[in-house]
């Protein structure tokens, strides 16, 4: 799911644990029990890379592992599709607003983090400090630079619909990138800031569109359409390269 309302909070299923051999290593699926679930249904979470069974509420322990066990092989064959994780590290490539940036590790610097650019047009990512804090100095930095950027584009939109917003927030969501509260509090992943600056400005138009409309019908799309014509081309890229957002930061 791309986008969500947020106007009330549903309590998080309670969690049990299946065990799995694959490979001779043993991998812990999450059984999640849901009253709204009529079957048993098995993901491989990408922004997570972890495995979950939700379930009706009358299944028992027993016969969710009997359904994790039988889909041993489909397991298997998904994580091994998820693409490789990207370390923040000295040395690893990451997209800033959608361009490629190497990360190089200046221990000796003075700063946090900052860009340049070598005299053959790569463009890096510099970190000072100590080489256990570089992952997070990056990640640090590029939520800087998504909020800078999102708060930008949410002005800017809610001026052109003439509402008012109220606090940006950033989070790390697997499921949404962006969400609107009926109290007009929105909410962002920050690694749009990984994506080409159209995305993370259409998601800004989204959520602020849900000022007028909360919800997704022809008159909430004509008004994101009046602010943003191009976001068909967003949601395209969103759905083809948006999950591989998420293998960037993560420790193989």
């Amino acid at each position: 799911m791309l986008f969500r309302r947020q106007d009330r909070k549903t309590p998080a299923p309670r969690v049990e644990w299946i065990e799995l051999q694959l490979d001779g290593e043993a991998l812990q699926v999450a059984l999640r029990r849901h009253p709204t679930a009529r079957r048993m249904t098995l993901r491989v979470r990408n922004a997570t890379r972890d495995v979950a069974v939700t379930a009706p509420l009358g299944i028992s322990l027993s016969t969710a592992d009997a359904f994790v066990q039988r889909h041993a092989a489909w397991i298997r064959t998904r994580l091994c599709r998820l693409p490789e994780p990207v370390p923040f590290a000295d040395g690893a490539s990451v997209p800033l607003r959608g361009d490629p940036h190497r990360i190089v590790h200046r221990p000796g610097a003075r700063g946090n983090c900052w860009l340049e650019t070598e005299d053959d047009g790569t463009a890096l990512l510099c970190v000072a400090g100590d080489a256990p804090h570089v992952a997070r100095r990056v990640r640090d930095f590029l939520k800087r630079q998504a909020r800078a950027d999102l708060l930008d584009a949410v002005r800017r939109h809610a001026a052109a619909l003439g509402v008012e917003v109220g606090p940006v927030t950033l989070r790390d969501t697997s499921s949404r990138w962006g969400s609107c509260s009926a109290d007009g509090a929105l909410s962002f992943s920050w690694r749009l800031i990984l994506a080409p600056p159209f995305v993370l400005d259409y998601l800004a138009a989204h959520e602020v569109a849900h000022r007028l409309e909360m919800n997704h019908g022809p008159r909430y799309w004509r008004n994101v359409e009046r602010i943003f014509p191009g976001r068909r081309a967003a949601e395209t890229w969103l759905r083809t390269h948006g999950a591989g957002l998420h293998r960037y930061g993560v420790t193989p």
